[in-house]
């Protein structure tokens, strides 16, 4: 009796702990190979998900799909390369590829593979997005048509081409009269000089439509891994016609945009505009892409981390880490993504963005004397204080236009 008593008095302790976030959804992708979270349910029902499934099957590859919410703060900080990790950790499969969400667009997938990108995997699902028939399409069809691209084992060429199809027409002046909102939504900010700026913006946009060679920019930013892997292997003149559309995409945002970041997306459309004026090789036109993510972060009022300091044509940042040039004996914390963190661990040299503009052989762009080159006094962003120190206040106060 008295021991029955002490048992039930005693708190009662669960058989295993709670299961984390990461091994929820690898639990459920043994299952099936389709995980869709609840905030997805519409998107994608289970009618849907089981097509996907099937589908999958069909292929005969290893192919599994996270769809999911990423915000920062959550259990994979917003980034799908976290979550994408995590779930191949918990996993534990040789070969694997996985189609995610991802953190910064909730329309937009992205594409990863283990032990190699054999299949292309990470051109296929980036492609998926840019496709005619895919521009309209929902979450559902949008994964479908990721799956399909990955079977067929092409993907960079079907990217490719998708980038070449984005050239087209330039609008005609009427049609982009027709797609700006009318001048009186544009008072909203109580500020004249908020009105000024606005009104500003909307004459420089309609310059850049008129005069851009490529076709019109999507309304919404470009999706980013996209956008990053054609820098990474785009000649320079590609590369400026994605900075440009990324320009536009920015200005449209804040144009449309309410709240107390607006002022500080358009300085930062502002300063990406004049860089990209002036851009003369691919160490500025990364600049232009590293400004525009400080206007994206000030509209969403989420600024996150830089673009990676080794490359910023990596993307954004997942961590900061502590790094010693060679020959230095200082040590300076700088933003790395996934790649270039890994690299440092292994005490391998991460891969650099060049710039062959100074001298007669191209140096690591960190290597550049400050005083010329404001992307090498910064860092892209990882050498800033923070606060009032931002890219798009050394460009307004001169610094690029200085190191000229």
């Amino acid at each position: 009796m008295a021991a029955t008593l002490l048992v039930a008095l005693l708190p009662a302790t669960p058989a295993a702990a709670a299961e984390s976030p990461g091994e929820h959804i690898a639990n459920a992708l043994r299952k099936s190979p389709v995980y869709v979270a609840d905030a997805y349910a519409d998107a994608v029902p289970p009618s849907r998900q089981r097509q996907l499934s099937r589908q999958i099957a069909a292929t005969g590859l290893p192919i599994k799909v996270v769809l999911t919410p990423l915000t920062k703060g959550d259990d994979f900080d917003g980034e799908a390369k976290t979550l994408a990790s995590v779930v191949h950790d918990r996993l534990g499969l040789r070969e694997f590829i996985l189609i995610t969400t991802d953190g910064d667009f909730t329309d937009s997938l992205n594409g990863y593979e283990w032990p190699s990108d054999t299949h292309q995997t990470r051109h296929a699902v980036a492609a998926a997005g840019f496709l005619d028939e895919t521009r309209d399409a929902g979450l559902a069809d949008l994964t479908s048509k990721a799956v399909e691209l990955v079977a067929e084992g092409d993907g960079r060429q079907v990217y490719e081409e998708a980038l070449r199809d984005l050239d087209g027409p330039t609008p005609t002046a009427d049609a982009a009269d027709k797609s700006a909102p009318a001048t009186a939504t544009w008072w909203q900010p109580t500020l004249a000089v908020g009105a000024l700026a606005l009104l500003a913006l909307g004459g420089l946009l309609l310059v850049r439509r008129r005069r851009r060679a490529a076709g019109s920019p999507p309304s919404t930013f470009a999706h980013p891994q996209a956008v990053f892997a054609a820098a990474l292997e785009a000649d320079e003149s590609a590369l400026r016609r994605r900075a440009e559309a990324e320009v536009i995409a920015l200005g449209e945002a804040a144009q449309a945009a309410e709240g107390p970041g607006v002022l500080r997306a358009l300085d930062a459309y502002a300063a990406a505009s004049k860089v990209l004026d002036d851009a003369r090789g691919v160490p500025d036109l990364a600049g232009v892409l590293a400004l525009v993510a400080e206007g994206r972060g000030a509209l969403t009022d989420t600024p996150g981390r830089p673009l990676c300091f080794f490359n910023p044509l990596h993307g954004r940042a997942d961590r900061r880490m502590t790094w010693r040039p060679m020959g230095r004996k200082d040590r300076v914390r700088v933003a790395t993504c996934r790649d270039c963190s890994h690299a440092l661990r292994a005490h391998r040299a991460p891969e650099v963005l060049t710039d062959g503009t100074v001298s007669a052989e191209p140096v690591p762009y960190f290597e550049v004397p400050g005083e010329r080159s404001v992307w090498a006094a910064t860092g892209y962003g990882s050498l800033l204080r923070g606060g009032e120190d931002s890219l798009t206040a050394r460009v307004a106060r001169g610094d690029f236009t200085g190191s000229r």
